[in-house]
């Protein structure tokens, strides 16, 4: 199938110094991360921002895939940014933030750092449990697209949630879950303080799980969910390269 316009996958080569991994969300698109993107890369650094497969389609090419093929697509990625870049940092945005965590449980100490926006680790409710069994029995269900406060903003992101590919999310988080011990670097989660989406749980779990020393919070008190297209986008993109430069620095000071 075709890709939808604007749904991309998108590259700036920068700085071999640092570069940016970023990891959309579930049934989203590189178009919610791309001014993300395109901020990093006017501060210098290489970024790459896959299209994980089976979205930017039809929602009904995501029932084909799994968290597998998702987390393959970034993980490749990855590896192509250690190639090049000295220092490489993962962003996620929600199920990017899951994908994020995982990478950081696998490579360790050779990613220097993670941003985390509203990301996702769990779920309340039945129907969570449900999942595999709606799977064989209901192909969708409605959209959890598009929850932004901005007047005008609009989420690029499929009109309906593939329940069979949902059932594969929640089996990455069985897996992310009991392993966040293993998060160890230096690590910024940026959370809505409205999000109807992902519930504040999911981020007070990962804070509570993970083995990090060096974490900071920030409550974004004018976004809901696809924070990065909403009021705090920008405050998103300062503190992330803020984060960065204070990441390397002491980075320096150790070696040193």
């Amino acid at each position: 199938m075709a890709v939808l316009a604007g749904a991309e996958p998108f590259a700036h080569t920068g700085s071999t110094e640092a570069g940016f991994l970023l990891c959309h969300g579930f049934t989203g698109t590189p178009a919610s991360m791309r001014p993300w993107g395109d901020h990093l890369a006017e501060a210098g650094y290489t970024v790459r921002c896959p299209l994980l497969p089976g979205h930017g389609t039809r929602w009904q090419d995501m029932n084909r895939t799994g968290w597998e093929d998702w987390y393959g697509a970034v993980r490749e990625e990855l590896l192509a940014l250690l190639s090049t870049c000295d220092s490489v940092f993962v962003a996620g945005l929600s199920m990017g933030g899951t994908l994020t965590l995982r990478l950081a449980e696998e490579f360790g100490d050779r990613i220097a750092g993670i941003v985390l926006v509203n990301p996702s680790i769990m779920r309340r409710g039945l129907d969570t449990k449900l999942l595999p069994l709606l799977a064989n029995m209901v192909p969708s269900v409605k959209a959890i697209a598009n929850d932004i406060a901005k007047p005008g903003e609009t989420e690029l992101a499929y009109p309906r949630t593939p329940v069979r590919a949902a059932a594969s999310l929640a089996r990455l988080w069985a897996v992310v879950r009991p392993e966040l011990s293993k998060v160890t670097q230096p690590v910024l989660l940026l959370r809505s303080a409205v999000d109807h989406v992902v519930e504040p749980l999911n981020s007070r779990i990962i804070l509570d799980g993970i083995g990090s020393e060096d974490v900071t919070e920030v409550v974004l008190e004018n976004s809901f969910h696809v924070a990065t297209q909403d009021h705090d986008a920008a405050l998103i993109f300062t503190r992330t390269v803020d984060f960065a430069r204070s990441v390397r620095r002491a980075g320096q000071v150790d070696a040193g």
